[in-house]
């Protein structure tokens, strides 16, 4: 017969443990502090570096050096040319593009080897982003510190990162063939807005592993669902303007009117219409793509500044402030556009315009985020 317990006996260590217990119960399992620590710094990592080869292919595209390698050679081709008749067969390739042909044919070897370290240094970046994911996911996933419901979501991330190395070929290959002296732009487009999928899921699974997944349940509770809504129209609508503004650099649209807030003196601007079929003139036309691209900027800032003004009634503090960076972060973003259509897309100008889209991107996610899953505060906080 089991002894008798004393009805105060509960408040002493047992049920200390028990507590404990059920706070590492199956949601938690596999996913402690030090292991979400350690993929949390992973993913980090891998963010960072995704950030770089943006950052990097948005230069390769300023620079015109994306069609100086003109084969995709996965192990080979992470090795630069070694000694001069290396760099001679590179040019002898680079010379039987329609790009060297039409416009770089009194380009010299010195000057091919200045394009030829923008385009190799980008697809070495791929290469190091793919060789960390693998071995920190293989690494993980041996020491079985993979919380529970994650493998999945990395595994899209590393598959994503694999499917953007074949994206980028086929962008790269758009160039070499005919009479093209550029990439398609709708590949570019493509290209770079996968590159921002890719750093998106990233930055989401960051802000996730900051906190224990019950904590997360127990927020979801919480959800400012009017907020969240916003925060997803701003994400998309951030989006599109992103992919605009691929398609606005492959076509080198914001070289082509550089005054504002008129186009060549025009509200609108004049032969937007001019290619045929109409509907190419959306994709290829420059006044008609940077003209959308404009439009759609101010949509975006009148957006940001409307979810700025919800957010004043958000109960969380951290939820308040992160639609105001955000918010902040978009108005910023527009005047860089703004600075670099008035500046011909100069080189420096354009790439910090690249890298406020990351920025504006990745503080709209954070904004989400907190109307999601809003941050436990004091009452007096």
């Amino acid at each position: 017969m089991a002894a008798q317990r004393s009805i105060f006996e509960e408040v002493g260590g047992d049920a200390t443990e028990a507590r404990k217990a059920v706070s590492k119960g199956m949601i938690d399992k596999g996913g402690s502090a030090g292991a979400r620590r350690g993929l949390r710094l992973w993913l980090i990592l891998l963010g960072v570096l995704v950030v770089t080869m943006i950052l990097v292919g948005g230069l390769t595209r300023l620079t015109d050096s994306g069609l100086s390698i003109t084969e995709w050679d996965l192990v080979m081709g992470s090795l630069p040319p070694m000694g001069e008749a290396d760099w001679a067969a590179a040019f002898a390739k680079y010379q039987e593009t329609p790009e060297f042909r039409l416009v770089n044919s009194a380009m010299t070897l010195d000057e091919f080897k200045g394009i030829f370290w923008w385009e190799w240094g980008h697809r070495f970046l791929g290469r190091i982003v793919g060789l960390i994911w693998i071995g920190g996911f293989l690494g993980f996933l041996a020491a079985r510190k993979i919380p529970a419901g994650w493998t999945q979501r990395l595994v899209v991330i590393g598959v994503l990162i694999g499917l953007q190395g074949a994206v980028g070929w086929w962008m790269v290959h758009s160039g070499l063939q005919g009479e093209m002296t550029d990439v398609a732009s709708y590949r570019l487009a493509t290209h770079l807005g996968l590159a921002f999928v890719i750093l998106g899921l990233i930055a989401w699974a960051v802000l996730q592993l900051a906190r224990r997944e019950a904590d997360l349940l127990q927020a979801r509770r919480l959800r400012e669902r009017a907020l969240w809504g916003m925060g997803t129209g701003l994400m998309h609508l951030a989006f599109v303007q992103i992919l605009l503004g691929a398609l606005v650099a492959g076509i080198d649209a914001g070289r082509s009117y550089t005054d504002w807030p008129l186009m060549a003196g025009q509200v609108f601007p004049p032969y937007a219409f001019d290619i045929t079929p109409a509907w190419r003139n959306f994709f290829e036309n420059p006044g008609l793509v940077q003209f959308i691209h404009r439009i759609v900027g101010y949509l975006l800032v009148l957006f940001a500044l409307g979810a700025m003004i919800r957010a004043r009634k958000a109960g969380a503090r951290a939820t308040r402030t992160a639609f105001w960076l955000a918010g902040g972060m978009v108005v910023l973003q527009m005047v860089l556009g703004i600075v670099t259509v008035l500046n011909g897309a100069f080189l420096h100008v354009a790439i910090t315009h690249q890298l406020g889209a990351i920025f504006t991107w990745l503080l709209i996610l954070n904004a989400r985020f907190h109307a999601g899953y809003p941050q436990p505060q004091s009452l007096r906080g």
